[in-house]
Formats: structure tokens, C-alpha cells, sequence
């Protein structure tokens, strides 16, 4: 083992959300604050902390690295994209490619994936967002509504049934309980760029409920990389029972974004707002979902079970004409249970899917002729526990493990007809210890071992099913978390070896990576956030991120470190608070770019970007905040996607975010 030091319309979401808040201000005469209410001065979207302070406990019982972001640590941000919540969370690697498509990789999950994302869950209150053969769109996550984010890297996660090399992130949004009232956002910036929010609460006893609308639209910072979006979520809740309470979800999603496409490493450099015509590239997105959770409070032990049902069209025009449509339906449950020095959890969920996928000539984003038809079908199950043992107040043991199954289908009808199916099976076992220090500061230990399952893209590569197997790793993770004085950390080092890791190649300008199975490669790394509260008015937050990322003795690639993600990323933030005021300048600083092929012959070059957040409340109602970014219009790669060897003329380079100002009002009444 390696330890290096490491399907709405606009029309129809926006009169969904008119329906509710019509009905907002007799109903906000009924609200009811309750003793576990904490209000809080400032407007943000919640009003209560209780769903955070929740969710913090239980991370602080994971013998490992986890974290939770609350709404009110990105508040002054533009909030485009999942990066812009994630940017201060320790190990969480995101890099913008454009709009709202971004990279998320955590301890170097689908570090190959040049588009979309895996090797991580993705959940929304509970319930994954990924689809059934674990792929996913993350952009039908909209950081704009969320409470909080909870954040568990690696097996970490088992507690949202992950078995992952990345873990799980779940985004927890509001409840009538917790955000009652109205409140409203806008937001107006560079790119004509414009992104409203009108979200509300109300509370009645027995019952609450809160729902939002969110619009954004924006011609983006490159040519060709216009989007538009139109988004709904709400929930309502009822206590069936003192002990019984269930919630409804609704999700409407409607994302439109033209793909301006990579550039070559001179064009990243020199030309950034350049972008692709060819084939008016796209990729819409029409979404339903609607989801259940109801929770049992059965004394000594508390029951969980969901329900959920995604309805999906995606439009896709590449290389060619990607016209799927998709439904998704899973069921899920968890069971926890403490007496005395026991605990455990028993959980499982399953997901099953169904995509009628149909391919066309791209005649400049229209249907051409088809050629490509083929029905779908994936299922992804799991059943795991974990228990723990306390044998003194200080140290808690952990041990558990995670038993997946998978099985992914298609019968192919154009160009020829074809059948496949591939099935998959893996133990994952798990074992920790969490120490107490101090009643502020805790040590943490486990060695745990992961694995993925290939989605549909990488074993339905051609008409027969290529033999791709399951990835799989274990790996040794030390660290502490705690505050002692003015600082207050969070500090993980890992170490993972992986086996048959996906690794993919362009093989063409446009033309989606192929995917195989490496041998032996090696993740080590350190995951680090520090705060020091100076004084009342000054503080500085910090990340840093080690990636020492490479195969093992490999017969093509010998020793050779894996490309995309660099060694060094470090994001700080100092910020200066007053009664009325804040200012935050900020800097992203990536020592050396990532190598851009497998043979290490081209690296990018690194760079550090400069910027701002303020903000001002002009009353206890109402603020406004303003959001810089790369002040000092940096010209830089961000993203890279991997090949075998780069050459001047590979189109394999996102350019970083352009200079540009953000600004807009906060409001609740």
C-alpha cells in the first residue's frame, strides 16, 4: 500500500409556484416557531438551524471524513452551479468546464470522466439523484434551494447506501418548519446573466409545507454557451402520529445549455470566450420527480423507508442526436438503534430503470436519419450495516460492510440486432475507530474497501457488451476534525488502492470516450479545511487538497502519474465581518495544471485566481451582496480531458472562469 504524503415548461413551474404562494400570507398567520426553532438575523433562505445542527451530529459520529455546508457558508455567492457550494468542502475536487456543467470528483472518483460525472451518489433529501446504472446529471441539483449539503467521502457513506470510491453527497432542502415566511433572491451579472428565486414556508402544526421556483438565464461566458433553466421543488409534511411523520416531494426541471466544446491548449490560453458552432451542440434536460420518506420514532431505535419515481427526457445533440427518455423508481430504508454502549444501522435500497434510447444524424441539433435504437434496463441493489461499540465514553469501534448487486440490459434494434447483459456482485466490508480526545477534538481510522459498478455508457460501448468489470479499491484513511483556541479543522489522509480502475481516452474530436479497466492504480491524498477566527470581525477559511494519483507497475504506462486532477489546489477566503457588512476577498491557487495524457508528456501550467464576496443589509430584511470573480481576468486551463498523448492540436481544454461581477438582493418577510 502506497501512503504517500500526501417535464416542466416555464409556464407550467412558474403556475405551480404561484399556486403556492398564493396562499402564503393567511396561512404565514398560523406559523408556529416552536421551542426547537432557532431564528437567526440574517436573510437567508432558512430560519431555523435545527435540519443543520442534525445533520453536523452525525458526521461528527463518522470515523472518518465528513462534513456538513450550511446555506449560510455560500449565501453571498452567485450560485451557478454545484461548485459554488462545494468550493470550501475538504476534499471535494470541482472545476467548472462551462454553465452549470462542472467537474465533481472526490479521492479522484471518475477521474477520467470528461463529462457528466460518476463514481460518486448524489442524493436530494435522501434520495439519489443518479440513475439506475449509477450515471447521473448533477445539474438537476439546484444549489439555490438547498438547507445544507451533507458531505461523506469514501465509504464514509455507507450510511446513504454508497459504496463508492468518492462517497455520497446528499442536498437537504428546507422545510415549512424550518424556512417559514417568504423569501426572495436576485441575482443580475456580467455575461447578461440574470437568476431569481421565490421560495416560501408555512407551518400548521400537524402539517408544513415549502416550495420554490427558481429561474436563471445567461449567455455565458464563452460563445455558444447560452443556458436557461425553470425549476421547482417543494415538499409538504405531516406528523401521522408523535411518532409518524411523512413528507411528499415534487421536483420539476427544465435545463437548456448550448455546449461550447473544448478547445485546443492555445485557444484555452489565448482565445477563452471562443466556443464550438458545429452541430449547435445542446444538452436539455425535462425532469419529474416526486418522492416519499416517512420516519418512524419506535423509542430505542428510529425506521426510515422512501419511495421515489423519476421521469427523464434528455436531448443531446453531439456527435450526434442523444434522444433519450428515461423512468427511474427506487425504494429505500434505513433502521437506527442505540442502547448503552451498542449501536447499529441496517439499511437498503434498490433502484430500477428503464431509457428508450434513440440516436440521429445531427443536422445542426435536429433529428437527421435514425441510427441507433435500443431499450435499456438497469437495476442497482444494495443491503448494508454497520455497528458500533463503545467500550468507554471516549472510543467508539465500528465495523460494517455493504453487499451490492447490479445488472445492466439492453436489446439493440438499429443498426443490427443485438442482445446484452452484464451482472454484477461485490462484498464490501468496512472497519473504523472514532476516539474523543477532548470533548473538542477527535481522532478517526478505517481501512474499507469500495466498488462501482460499470453504467450502461462504458458496458454498451458497441452493439455487443464489452467485458468491463466492477471497480474496486480498498483503502486506509487516517485524520481529526475538531477546534481548539481560534482554529477549527478538518484534516483527512488517505490512501486507496484500486483495482480495474475506468479509466477513458477521446478517440475522436466530439465522439464519447471509450472506457476500460486499468490494472493496479494507487489514490493517495490529504483532505484539509482550517478556520481561524482571529476575532469577531476576522476570519480565514482555508482548503487544501493533496492528489497523488498514478498507476502501479502498469505494462502501457508504467509508474506514470493519471491525468486531469493536479497535486496541489488551495482556496482560502479572509473575511471581514461588521454589524451590518461583510467583505471576503478569496484565492484559488493550483500550483502545477494536471498532466493532459496518460503519457505525461503534457502538463498544464498552474495559475491563481482572484476574487470577492460582500455583502450589506440595509435592513434586518433585506440585503445585498456582490460576487467577483478571477478579478485579475486570468487566462488558464481549468479542465482537462484525458488522452493518451496530447499534441498542440488536441481539443481537450476548459479555459477557467472569465473575469466577471455578480451582484443582487436578499429578502424575507
Amino acid at each position: 500500500m502506497n501512503f504517500s504524503l500526501i417535464t416542466g415548461s416555464a409556464v407550467s413551474l412558474s403556475a405551480l409556484g404561484l399556486a403556492l404562494w398564493a396562499s402564503l400570507p393567511a396561512a404565514a398567520q398560523e406559523i408556529d416557531s416552536g421551542e426547537d426553532s432557532v431564528r437567526v438575523e440574517e436573510t437567508i433562505i432558512v430560519t431555523s438551524t435545527a435540519q443543520t445542527n442534525e445533520a453536523e451530529a452525525n458526521a461528527a459520529r463518522t470515523a472518518g471524513g465528513a462534513d456538513v455546508v450550511s446555506h449560510d457558508e455560500y449565501a453571498d455567492r452567485f450560485l451557478v452551479s454545484m461548485r459554488d457550494t462545494l468550493a470550501f468542502s475538504p476534499g471535494v475536487y470541482t472545476q467548472p468546464r462551462y454553465g452549470q456543467e462542472i467537474r465533481i470528483s472526490i479521492r479522484g472518483s471518475g477521474i477520467s470522466r470528461g463529462f457528466h460525472m460518476r463514481g460518486l451518489t448524489l442524493l436530494q433529501d435522501g434520495a439519489p439523484i443518479n440513475l439506475a446504472d449509477d450515471n447521473g446529471d448533477f445539474q438537476e441539483l439546484e444549489p439555490i434551494f438547498f438547507d445544507h449539503l451533507e458531505v461523506y467521502r469514501g465509504a464514509n457513506a455507507l450510511r446513504f447506501g454508497s459504496g463508492t470510491l468518492g462517497g455520497a453527497i446528499n442536498g437537504v432542502t428546507p422545510t415549512g418548519e424550518t424556512a417559514p415566511g417568504l423569501y426572495v433572491r436576485g441575482d443580475v451579472g456580467s455575461f447578461e446573466t440574470y437568476r431569481g428565486l421565490v421560495s416560501g414556508g408555512v407551518d400548521s402544526g400537524r402539517w408544513d409545507a415549502w416550495g420554490a421556483v427558481s429561474a436563471d438565464t445567461s449567455e455565458g461566458g464563452r460563445d455558444h454557451a447560452s443556458r436557461n433553466s425553470y425549476r421547482f421543488h417543494g415538499n409538504v409534511g405531516y406528523d401521522v402520529t408523535d411518532n409518524v411523520e411523512t413528507r411528499f416531494y415534487l421536483s420539476l426541471n427544465n435545463i437548456n445549455q448550448e455546449l461550447p466544446g473544448a478547445l485546443n491548449r492555445n485557444d484555452a490560453l489565448n482565445n477563452p470566450s471562443k466556443g464550438n458552432f458545429v452541430g449547435d451542440q445542446a444538452r436539455d434536460i425535462n425532469s419529474i420527480r416526486v418522492q416519499n420518506q416517512t420516519r418512524f420514532d419506535l423509542g430505542e431505535g428510529d425506521l426510515a423507508v422512501g419511495v421515489w419515481l423519476n421521469s427523464k427526457e434528455l436531448y443531446h445533440p453531439i456527435f450526434q442526436v442523444i434522444d433519450f427518455q428515461s423512468l427511474d423508481r427506487g425504494v429505500w430504508g434505513r433502521y437506527e438503534w442505540e442502547k448503552g454502549p451498542f449501536a447499529f444501522t441496517l439499511g437498503a435500497e434498490a433502484r430500477e430503470g428503464e431509457t428508450d434510447a434513440k440516436r440521429f444524424v445531427n443536422i445542426n441539433c435536429a433529428r437527421g436519419a435514425q441510427i441507433f435504437e435500443a431499450d435499456q434496463s438497469a437495476w442497482t441493489a444494495n443491503v448494508y450495516g454497520e455497528g458500533r461499540y463503545s467500550p468507554t465514553d471516549k472510543l467508539t469501534l465500528i465495523a460494517g460492510a455493504i453487499v451490492a448487486q447490479g445488472e445492466r440490459e439492453q436489446k439493440l434494434f438499429r443498426p443490427t440486432a443485438a442482445f446484452g447483459t452484464a451482472d454484477f456482485e461485490e462484498i464490501s466490508p468496512k472497519f473504523g475507530a472514532l476516539y474523543q480526545a477532548t470533548p473538542d477534538i477527535q481522532l478517526y481510522a478505517n481501512y474499507s474497501r469500495s466498488a462501482e459498478f460499470p453504467g450502461m455508457g462504458e458496458v454498451a460501448q458497441i452493439a455487443s457488451f464489452v467485458p468491463i468489470d466492477a471497480q474496486t479499491a480498498w483503502t486506509f484513511e487516517v485524520g481529526s476534525r475538531g477546534s481548539a483556541g481560534i482554529a477549527e479543522w478538518d484534516v483527512s489522509l488517505y490512501s486507496a488502492d484500486v483495482e480495474g480502475e475506468f479509466l477513458q481516452f477521446t478517440v475522436g474530436p466530439d465522439i464519447p470516450a471509450s472506457t476500460f479497466n486499468a490494472d493496479e492504480t494507487t489514490h493517495a491524498g490529504i483532505e484539509a479545511g482550517l478556520s481561524l477566527d482571529f476575532t469577531d470581525w476576522l476570519t480565514l477559511r482555508q482548503v487544501y487538497q493533496y492528489s497523488d494519483f498514478k498507476f502501479e507497475g502498469d505494462a502501457q504506462y508504467g509508474d506514470n502519474a493519471l491525468p486531469v486532477i493536479p497535486e496541489h489546489v488551495y482556496r482560502a477566503e479572509l473575511r471581514f465581518s461588521g454589524d451590518r457588512f461583510t467583505v471576503a476577498p478569496n484565492l484559488e491557487w493550483v500550483v502545477d495544471g494536471p498532466w493532459s495524457d496518460y503519457r505525461n508528456t503534457t502538463r498544464t501550467d498552474g495559475y491563481s485566481l482572484l476574487g470577492v464576496t460582500a455583502s450589506w443589509s440595509a435592513t434586518d430584511k433585506i440585503d445585498f451582496f456582490v460576487d467577483g470573480r478571477n478579478l485579475a481576468d486570468e487566462n488558464a486551463v481549468g479542465d482537462v480531458s484525458a488522452v493518451i498523448i496530447a499534441t498542440p492540436a488536441s481539443v481537450i481544454y476548459n479555459p477557467v472562469e472569465r473575469r466577471s461581477v455578480f451582484g443582487g438582493i436578499r429578502a424575507r418577510f
